[in-house]
């Protein structure tokens, strides 16, 4: 077990990619029982700086201090001997292995080669237990909603004994309520001495976990404040360098035809039960309809058996007026589907293609980007270089691997490909998850960009005021059903939140 670590400093932290300057002498501190937010907009060069503490980058200049001694982090391995642990925001797990699996792999088993599984089941239930994060050891990771991978990942840094924990936006993929638990279970481990640093974009985070904030913009300290001396407004005016005004949508139009209509869809969840039991809607050309619920209530299931990612075991969905029931992904994407997953980084790209192939991922075959199977470069190259501009994406080249974007230049490439294909319908599941404060105003300026041009937006979302503001009808789902569809001036979050609860009596 590593030492307890009472004081942490970055000295001077400089880290340089190719047409990039990451982090620019960048300094922090941390002390026991602490912690600290690092706060800043996607691509500021937050989760740059963490991964040097992590030792998955090597800074070019700059050192790191613990405990008053400086020390060379050369790898995770060796973070975590320190005692650093780290909860990335796109997920370390192998999805065909259990949670326990995860949790054991690469570390030494008191049984030589064998693993003993059943010690590693043992402690996952303490450090649930102690901390309040329910997981079940013997599930498959793949079986998994976001929320619990999250889960998985924070007991697998505890586990390794970390004493000081960096969380890379760990609320990103929880909903609201499992967001509050996590703030008390910080609250809780910081209380006990545990020094914490949260990477997050989230002001009411920042405000309700952390003791201090160094706000990060162009990876250079903009600001280091202490939370109780600070607000919301300051903090965002100091990350964007401008003020921001949140997007509404104009006054309701006049839809215009059906485009996309569900009639009585059912479909299984990963698990066996029916996760869509009897589903019915219809989403209109220029408006967008908002799917409200608390996560794990069929909204992933529902994207999937509209996308042809999941069978249909009974019902219908029409697409243009066409059937698209258990068609091809393919054949879907032909008959004029946009879809925005909620996995950005694993469903919406392919994270070792570059930018440009990102771009034309669903249209490589098709004219003017393919000449019988030849592709077309400089067609491709001025199209992508077109809409990089236009979307503003923020990339050293159109060469670079999509993974190493930051979250929100990866959600705007997708965008870019999805919108610029003009679909007749679009399915943006939690398009805003995870972004900062100026990426989520570009994606409602986007999205209510597509309404106006006649587009039909499907839009899922666990954030109630984001559904409120864009969204011309909601519908919220509870167990699988759609409790009630309501134009946007009856709703509010009481209503809301009653029928995300199953809770229909209470409203009229």
């Amino acid at each position: 077990m590593a030492a307890k670590i009472e004081h942490l400093e970055m000295r001077g932290i400089t880290k340089r990619f190719p047409g990039v300057l990451g982090n620019n002498n960048v300094n922090i501190e941390l002390t026991s029982g602490e912690v600290l937010a690092i706060l800043g907009e996607n691509g500021a060069g937050k989760t740059t700086l963490m991964n040097i503490l992590y030792g998955l980058y090597q800074p070019d200049a700059g050192q790191i201090v613990i405990n008053g001694h400086a020390v060379k982090i050369n790898s995770p391995r060796e973070a975590i001997r320190h005692g650093i642990g780290m909860v990335h925001q796109h997920f370390m797990l192998v999805p065909t292995l259990t949670v326990s699996e995860n949790v054991a792999l690469g570390l030494p088993s008191p049984k030589g080669p064998l693993v003993d599984l059943k010690a590693v089941a043992k402690r996952i239930r303490e450090i649930s237990e102690a901390y309040g994060l329910t997981i079940h050891p013997g599930a498959y990771v793949w079986q998994l909603s976001v929320g619990e991978q999250q889960r998985v990942e924070i007991v697998k840094a505890l586990y390794r004994g970390a004493n000081l924990l960096i969380l890379d936006e760990p609320t990103s993929v929880l909903t609201p309520q499992e967001a509050g638990e996590l703030i008390l279970l910080l609250k809780k481990m910081a209380a006990g001495g545990t020094p914490i640093i949260v990477i997050t974009h989230k002001l009411n985070e920042v405000m309700a976990v952390s003791d201090r904030v160094t706000v990060l913009r162009d990876g250079e300290v903009v600001a280091t404040v202490k939370t109780a001396d600070t607000s919301m407004d300051d903090l965002a005016r100091k990350m964007v360098g401008r003020e921001m005004a949140a997007c509404t949508r104009e006054a309701a139009g006049s839809p215009g035809r059906t485009v996309l209509e569900l009639k009585d869809v059912w479909a299984f969840g990963d698990r066996g039960p029916s996760a869509l039991a009897g589903v019915s809607l219809d989403v209109r050309a220029g408006e967008i309809v908002g799917i409200a619920g608390v996560s794990g209530n069929g909204q992933k299931e529902l994207a999937e058996a509209i996308s042809g990612l999941r069978k249909v075991v009974r019902g219908q969905i029409l697409l243009n007026e066409e059937t698209i029931t258990n068609l091809s992904p393919q054949r879907i994407i032909r008959q004029g589907l946009g879809y925005i997953p909620e996995d950005r980084l694993h469903v919406g790209t392919i994270s070792s293609f570059s930018v440009w192939e990102n771009v034309i991922l669903k249209d490589h075959h098709l004219a003017p980007y393919s000449r019988n199977i030849f592709l077309q470069y400089r067609v491709i190259k001025n199209h992508s270089s077109s809409l990089m501009t236009q979307y503003g994406v923020k990339t050293p080249t159109l060469e670079t691997l999509t993974g190493r974007l930051s979250g929100g230049n990866i959600q705007r490439v997708i965008l870019a490909r999805e919108i610029s294909r003009g679909p007749a319908a679009l399915v943006a599941a939690s398009p805003t998850r995870g972004l900062d404060i100026g990426a989520t105003q570009y994606v409602h300026t986007k999205l209510l960009e597509a309404r106006k041009s006649g587009i039909g937006v499907l839009m899922i979302s666990e954030d109630l005021e984001e559904l409120l503001r864009l969204c011309d009808r909601i519908a919220v789902m509870y167990g699988g059903r759609i409790m009630k569809v309501m134009p946007v001036e009856e709703a509010d979050e009481r209503v809301l939140g009653l029928l995300m609860a199953g809770v229909p009596s209470e409203v009229g």
